[in-house]
């Protein structure tokens, strides 16, 4: 089999077998073309690579300094692309199986205290058109805890303000109930009611909470530019993105004392080990707590 087959057979394998996102599969299938890339030079087809193979081409994507979390990351890549060739059987034994991925460091991720928070809010210009909206998408990635994609995606017919929950489709359309809280429900319901219902909605985008002023979705872009330009406004020096306010959402639950399960669970993350990154952020916190405070420090 060639690579281009091979590969092509892969990315609909993510799709109709393991329900991944179009920004999964796309991620997949560069990995696989760097390993395609590597193999040609050495003449190998994909059913031909050997264990051996596999590890020489860990060391040449070594050799052009990709860091350990990137490397990782393609690792992941091979592995699931040599269980499909298993699957399908065009190959009879996984030369993927033993190999071993390099241990990523676990770098904690940027959180907003509070305070930072109530900043973003207040450097929205709210006596502009799109101010109410941009409200509602802070409030709403801090309440919910959302990733960006969930939030551009979500829709009218899934909010149940009435009773406080929003219904998200997560990773591989995975759907979950997440609680949303009062400013969040307060500043969605003062968008949808009184600014979107004047704007002029593109045919197909009817069901869809956010809209630009062209009346179509926003783009994960553009919510990324909002909270950089909002940042800088409120004189937040961190750099900051949407999964800031997802990270702010999860480290302030575990802080204020919530049950790590149930953090999973809003987050929408498929191992508890993802969630207890916010366990050593606590642990953090604490520690600057006590090294501030403490009369013997």
């Amino acid at each position: 089999m060639d690579w281009r087959s091979a590969i092509k057979g892969f990315r609909a394998y993510l799709k109709l077998e393991k329900g991944l996102s179009a920004n999964s599969i796309e991620a997949y299938s560069r990995d696989i073309d760097k390993l395609e890339q590597y193999a040609e030079a050495q003449n190998l087809k994909p059913e031909a690579v050997a264990l051996s193979d596999l590890r020489q081409f860990i060391t040449w994507v070594n050799e052009l300094g990709m860091l350990a979390s990137s490397q990782a990351r393609i690792l992941s890549g091979v592995k699931s692309f040599y269980k499909y060739l298993l699957v399908e059987d065009i190959i009879k034994s996984d030369p993927a199986e033993l190999l071993e991925v390099p241990k990523k460091q676990r770098k904690l991720p940027t959180v907003l205290s509070y305070q930072d928070i109530e900043k973003l809010l207040a450097a929205i210009d709210l006596s502009k058109p799109e101010g109410q909206r941009n409200r509602a998408i802070i409030e709403v990635l801090y309440s919910c805890g959302l990733r960006v994609s969930e939030l551009t995606e979500l829709k009218l017919s899934n909010l149940y303000l009435d009773i406080e929950f929003i219904k998200v489709f997560g990773k591989g359309s995975k759907e979950r109930l997440v609680p949303i809280g009062g400013e969040a429900i307060k500043a969605l319901t003062l968008w949808i009611e009184h600014v979107r219902v004047h704007t002029p909605i593109k045919k197909g985008e009817e069901d869809l909470v956010f809209l630009n002023r062209r009346g179509s979705r926003l783009s994960r872009v553009y919510v990324f530019m909002l909270i950089k330009q909002l940042a800088e406004k409120a004189g937040i020096k961190k750099t900051i993105s949407p999964h800031t306010l997802r990270h702010s959402f999860a480290t302030h639950l575990v802080e204020g004392g919530a049950d790590l399960r149930a953090v999973q669970e809003m987050l929408g993350h498929e191992s508890i080990t993802t969630t207890e990154i916010y366990t050593h952020l606590d642990r953090e916190y604490l520690k600057e707590v006590i090294t501030s405070f403490h009369p013997r420090n």
